[in-house]
């Protein structure tokens, strides 16, 4: 019989936004520990190539086209994990876009893309991955969130609102479960292509330059999403919060 304190050393590992940043970090992070792990993207090309990738440093790694925001999409990334599995031990929710502006400039195809992808698609994720992880009795499920689920910044309301609620949605369904492990992590400034999307040249700008004086790589997250994942499974870590030592 499994000790309920000792962790599973392999586990099976879905990851969202799995074609860059920090969710091909972790990917690639996790491989390299022993874990099973499915990589999701609207990129096929790109997560294809990551796998390949994996596979060939000796990983056990597969790939499948998602888009977090179509729960029919993620339910069927989840299927094909499961089927091909026969568990789904973590579900690391770490898509996100972040296209910072001011609220005065009314970019509301902008506002409801971040609540789509960084709301919506957590929630998608969550249902998808919650009927299986009832039955097995055991589970984990990761919502990358941000430094901005603690803090408002001018130019991130909207952005901020989305990790705010990333980060109540992850604690109240950590109160509802006794037998499922809930994480929060969030990064702060992280070399990534999140800030690709930031349409107003002037403020891209500036966090081009923030991102030059305090930032930290994708693979400092990964360490700390697979310490949350390494831990026996009586023991959740609640939230974690990694930033650069010089990040204000």
């Amino acid at each position: 019989m499994t000790n309920p304190s000792s962790p599973i050393s392999s586990k099976v590992v879905l990851i969202t936004g799995a074609s860059s940043g920090i969710g091909e970090a972790t990917a690639r992070h996790l491989a390299a520990n022993g874990h099973q792990v499915i990589l999701g993207a609207r990129r096929s090309d790109r997560i294809a190539a990551v796998a390949q990738d994996i596979q060939h440093a000796g990983g056990e790694a597969f790939h499948q086209v998602l888009d977090v925001t179509e729960l029919d999409s993620v339910k069927a990334f989840v299927a094909a994990a499961h089927e091909r599995y026969g568990r789904v031990d973590v579900l690391v929710n770490n898509a996100g876009v972040m296209p910072l502006s001011l609220v005065e400039e009314l970019r509301i195809d902008e506002w409801n893309q971040m609540i789509d992808v960084n709301l919506r698609g957590v929630l998608h994720g969550i249902a998808a991955v919650l009927p299986i992880m009832r039955k097995q009795g055991a589970g984990h499920i990761i919502n990358v969130a941000s430094v901005s689920a603690y803090r408002v910044d001018p130019t991130a309301a909207v952005y901020c609102a989305t990790k705010y609620a990333v980060r109540a949605l992850s604690e109240g369904l950590r109160q509802e479960s006794k037998d499922l492990r809930v994480t929060v992590v969030s990064p702060g400034f992280t070399r990534t292509e999140l800030f690709d999307g930031i349409g107003n040249p002037q403020i891209k700008a500036a966090v081009r330059g923030m991102l030059e004086q305090a930032s930290i790589p994708a693979t400092a997250v990964a360490e700390a999403i697979s310490f949350a994942i390494s831990q026996p499974d009586n023991v959740d870590v609640n939230e974690l919060v990694v930033r650069a030592t010089a990040q204000g």
